[in-house]
């Protein structure tokens, strides 16, 4: 029962939208099915250059965020230090901003004038991939980490103890521990890179567009629906296939994951013996993911003729009335918005987790649940640009005619935020010993009582990690938020859009600031879930 609602609630808002549109593309004038159009688009040059760049930047972002992420998953969850939480929230906060924000940062890194032009990588495939790190770099320390701070030392101590070098026992006894988590977080990563929407779209212009973007480009551009809807469903394979693959190692990683008083698998941090992994996490954090930052706020800060506070000032304008509000108006309506669809998520996503986190004993329903929780895992990959437009052609007539309600938004990024809160609360509840739950049946307990008193408290911790997600996620939502969000009523992300894209220093200046307002308000809100964040909750 707990899992129809959900069920209702996707079917609805996510699979009715997104099947409406791609149906669309199929239907010829006449009624018939254009299947000839769709062919053509799949079989011509064009379709094969985009997909094998789509290819392109999700393997290479994925290989450079693993090799990246797994000395960081060290350093962030093995070693012990003062200040890692601050360093774990501030590492995660890559991954929640806003695409856009992003892209227009690295151009300022990288741009002609930034400081690193001197590169040449303004515009480039590097640049994109480095901006793809920039995002799931989070994804495999978190995902890594989590699992190996849990791992019993005991064994690569016994392989030190006959003779194995530091190297020898990471390499035989810690990495083949670590592959689950490590597939896991790979599986995820690829399925990001390849459904990259803003930052290919600021980065990459016409020369390095994928699926994604050709996707926006043919349904609002050339109206082309038949040639969306096929490039719609390419993604939605590779999508189905990821998400397949993300859940079996996603099942062996928890299944290796256990709930412990104590971080057995941590010690205090040695520079002797931690030196090489702190380097390579130190001039990543510092070089990937701060300068971008850094130069954000100091362009914020600047004019053409020095420091000023200008910028932040035209916050509370309409910015020579290149927008229908105020910027802060526009803040406010983000925060409200965000508000509402963390709440609906994390019903949502609890429910989902209740039942996912079940273990059958029949092979049958075992089966059901991992295919149950590969189909709440959708929205990932789904491009958000067809979530959103498939919002407009569907929710605009009864029995759901939404099109002049204030929750349309909400509901569609709280579809966009689901599976993530899932896969925050899900890996708590799965690693809970299920004899706790038999002891307690055993004991007289009812099965609510079981529930509020062995998941209960588990549950609570993990849904703060889930409801920093979901608000984080919400606050920076582009894609399909553009297609929605109305002119008296902006959301931030919207509102820096449309400044970045006017000319004049003012706009730029005033949308740099507000991405630094967005950026701390994310990072606010993934401190605070960080603290609160229990022992198992280490993975996305």
């Amino acid at each position: 029962m707990a899992a129809l609602v959900p069920l209702a609630f996707l079917l609805a808002f996510f699979a009715w939208p997104v099947w409406t549109l791609i149906g669309r593309g199929f239907v010829s004038n006449d009624g018939g099915i254009a299947m000839d159009a769709v062919g053509s688009v799949l079989g011509s040059a064009r379709t094969l250059r985009i997909v094998r760049t789509t290819l392109t930047l999700a393997v290479l972002g994925t290989t450079a965020s693993v090799l990246l992420g797994i000395p960081g998953a060290y350093v962030l969850y093995v070693c012990r230090f003062p200040g890692r939480a601050l360093a774990r929230a501030l590492v995660t906060v890559p991954f929640v901003l806003p695409t856009v924000v992003v892209g227009v940062a690295f151009l300022a890194v990288l741009g002609l004038h930034g400081p690193l032009g001197f590169l040449g990588l303004s515009q480039s495939l590097t640049a994109i991939v480095l901006a793809l790190v920039f995002f799931n770099y989070a994804i495999v320390v978190r995902t890594v980490g989590g699992l190996w701070s849990r791992l019993d030392p005991r064994a690569t101590q016994a392989a030190r103890a006959l003779g194995a070098s530091p190297r020898r026992a990471f390499l035989t006894v810690t990495l083949p521990a670590l592959a689950p988590a490590i597939a896991s977080a790979a599986i995820l990563v690829f399925l990001f890179c390849a459904s990259a929407f803003g930052v290919v779209m600021v980065m990459g212009g016409v020369r390095y567009g994928t699926i994604e973007t050709e996707i926006w480009y043919q349904t609002t551009q050339l109206l082309d629906l038949p040639a969306a809807s096929a490039l719609s469903v390419v993604q939605l394979v590779v999508v189905a296939a990821s998400l397949l693959a993300a859940s079996a190692a996603q099942g062996r990683s928890e299944r290796a994951l256990r709930l412990r008083g104590d971080a057995s698998g941590e010690h205090a941090w040695s520079w002797r013996r931690d030196w090489g992994p702190t380097v390579v996490t130190g001039l990543v954090v510092l070089g990937l993911l701060a300068l971008p930052m850094i130069t954000l706020v100091i362009r914020s800060l600047r004019d053409a003729t020095g420091w000023t506070l200008d910028h932040y000032r035209a916050l509370g304008t309409t910015v020579g009335r290149a927008l229908p509000v105020p910027v802060w108006t526009a803040i406010r309506n983000s925060l409200i918005v965000a508000l509402e669809a963390t709440v609906l998520a994390l019903v949502l996503g609890t429910l989902v987790s209740l039942v996912v986190s079940r273990r059958p004993r029949a092979a049958l329903g075992r089966r059901a649940l991992r295919l149950l929780d590969s189909v709440f895992m959708l929205p990932l990959g789904v491009s958000a640009v067809t979530v959103g437009f498939g919002f407009l052609i569907t929710l605009n007539r009864p029995p759901l005619d939404l099109r002049s309600s204030i929750v349309l938004i909400p509901i569609a990024q709280a579809v966009v935020a689901l599976p993530l809160v899932v896969r925050s609360i899900l890996p708590v509840l799965r690693a809970i010993d299920p004899r706790q739950r038999e002891v307690a049946a055993t004991l007289g307990a009812s099965p609510a009582r079981v529930l509020w008193s062995v998941d209960g408290p588990f549950l609570l911790r993990g849904m703060g990690i889930g409801a920093g997600f979901a608000m984080a996620t919400s606050l920076g939502e582009f894609g399909a938020t553009s297609f929605l969000a109305r002119l008296d009523r902006p959301t931030l992300p919207v509102v820096i859009f449309k400044l970045v894209g006017r000319p004049g220093e003012a706009n730029f200046g005033a949308a740099l600031a507000a991405s630094v307002v967005l950026a701390v308000l994310t990072a606010v809100v993934m401190l605070v879930a960080e603290f609160v964040r229990p022992p198992a909750a280490g993975q996305l």
